[in-house]
């Protein structure tokens, strides 16, 4: 008789650094809990590769932007499971505008999405991150709360919200850890896009960018899924609340 089963919610599970995590954590014995706002076909493909890999799944979709959205997608993913042991945060966009660009609404958005929906679905996942054996968290941040260049995107909504991701995921780690649970925070530095994703840079600006990277390159998906996946996995029992950055040396 193998061990229990392990239940893992995964935001953003549709494409990128989401679906690599999905591709990460999947086997047997997993079950997990796959969301997307509205990319349900890349969802689906995702799960398919998940299922193959011997893992059960289920697709849920929900706008993080909506208040009560993150608490309503853990009440769902307890309902199908009956328990949870991991939540991943990954869902969020990068918005490159800076003081005098964008207003108080699109400030408002990123933070929404960000750092209140982090915090709705852990307020709702805690009981059952507490009951489980090894309970993990792990949140995905970015580069642009801690680097500011004046070449670089100003990014004034989405360093503000993920700085603030990073001081939400440790105040949750302090409380995790009487249980044996952990909390911690990825930050990837620049990553390729999928194929056929949107993006806000033209080629030659990506180019650009992995230049200014001491590695050379962009970062792949699996490069931020591998770290994820192994925070999630018994060899981090005692690891919690940092905040890793996988970026090439950018932020060196």
């Amino acid at each position: 008789m193998g061990p229990p089963p392990r239940t893992y919610l995964v935001t953003g599970a549709a494409s990128g650094i989401g679906a690599a995590i999905c591709r990460i954590l999947a086997g047997p014995g997993c079950r997990l809990v796959l969301h997307t706002r509205s990319n349900r076909t890349g969802a689906e493909a995702t799960l398919a590769e998940a299922r193959a890999a011997g893992a059960e799944g289920e697709i849920l979709l929900a706008d993080l932007a909506e208040p009560g959205a993150g608490a309503t997608l853990v009440e769902q993913a307890l309902e199908r499971f009956g328990a949870l042991d991991g939540l991943v945060s990954n869902a969020g966009f990068a918005d490159r505008r800076g003081f005098g660009e964008i207003d108080a609404a699109g400030f408002d958005l990123s933070v929404g999405v960000i750092q209140r929906a982090f915090f709705e679905m852990a307020s709702a996942a805690l009981p059952a991150l507490c009951a489980a054996p090894a309970g993990r968290v792990v949140a995905i941040g970015s580069f642009v709360a801690r680097r500011f260049q004046p070449h670089d995107g100003r990014f004034a909504a989405s360093a503000s919200a993920k700085a603030g991701l990073e001081a939400l995921v440790k105040s949750l780690a302090m409380q995790l850890a009487p249980h044996g649970g952990t909390a911690n925070c990825v930050l990837p530095g620049y990553i390729r896009k999928q194929q056929g994703a949107h993006s806000a840079l033209a080629p030659e600006a990506w180019k650009a960018l992995a230049a200014t990277v001491p590695m050379q390159r962009l970062g792949e998906p699996q490069d931020v899924a591998a770290l994820v996946g192994f925070l999630c996995s018994p060899a981090a029992a005692y690891i919690t609340a940092q905040s890793i950055m996988v970026d090439g040396g950018l932020t060196a």
